[in-house]
């Protein structure tokens, strides 16, 4: 996968890019990652990249030039999917990574100050996306979220296929706990099924755990899945334990 940022801070990606699971993932070429300062496409005699409102209003406003000028110069054939950060965007969800992952080409536009010229939004992303219903000062850090949640679900990046599959949310449940060693700390003891060497119940218990857990933190996750005779036997277990 190649990845281009579009941004007018590139300092801000420096460790984020550099380190962890997305230094290991370019090391594996599983992917590339380009920070590009838009500010270099301008046209302008000032290297300027906004102007006022038309009509007036606070703020400054992204123009179009640049930006169409960048992407239209990081497209090599394969055509990208344009992403623009936005709080006005759909919220990002982990299927929504899953459906990225797939893609050879991603470009992320990080905005800053009032907004954008809306002819980029309707003639050049394919995209918007939000991380939360709140405004940061810019694009930059949702965009790192983003990337990074994106890069962990391409092949070979986490090591073991298997991780991402059970991570909270990919199976539309929230992850079941964890223990390690020792199996006796402070008074506070290891569930015994998880010693027991017997995998279908550990596999039962970890199903139950991340069915309770999603019913106790996020039951807005239940609303629309389809439950099993056994998982609705769950559910009113809990509702009793209440």
């Amino acid at each position: 996968m190649k990845i281009d940022i579009l941004t007018l801070f590139p300092e801000m990606f420096t460790g984020v890019i550099g380190s962890s699971i997305l230094k290991k993932a370019q090391e594996k070429e599983a992917v590339s990652i380009e920070v590009v300062n838009f500010r270099d496409y301008s046209a302008s005699k000032h290297s300027s990249v906004d102007d006022y409102p038309y009509g007036g209003g606070a703020g400054m406003v992204l123009a179009p030039q640049p930006i169409f000028d960048a992407v239209e110069q990081l497209n090599e054939g394969v055509k990208p999917r344009v992403i623009l950060m936005c709080p006005q965007g759909e919220q990002f969800t982990q299927r929504k990574a899953e459906e990225l992952a797939k893609e050879e080409h991603l470009i992320f536009v990080c905005g800053h100050y009032e907004g954008y010229d809306e002819r980029i939004r309707e003639h050049l992303v394919t995209d918007e996306i939000s991380i939360g219903d709140y405004v940061l000062t810019g694009g930059e850090l949702a965009a790192m979220v983003v990337t990074d949640s994106v890069v962990r679900l391409l092949p070979e990046v986490l090591g073991n296929e298997e991780s991402h599959m059970k991570d909270s949310f990919s199976t539309g449940l929230l992850e079941h706990p964890h223990y390690t060693r020792p199996a006796e700390f402070r008074g506070m003891k290891v569930p015994d099924v998880l010693m027991s060497g017997n995998h279908q119940k550990i596999d039962e218990w970890r199903h139950k755990e991340s069915l309770r857990r999603t019913y106790l933190r996020r039951p807005d996750l239940l609303t629309e899945r389809s439950m099993t005779k056994q998982e609705q036997k769950w559910i009113d277990e809990f509702k009793a334990d209440k």
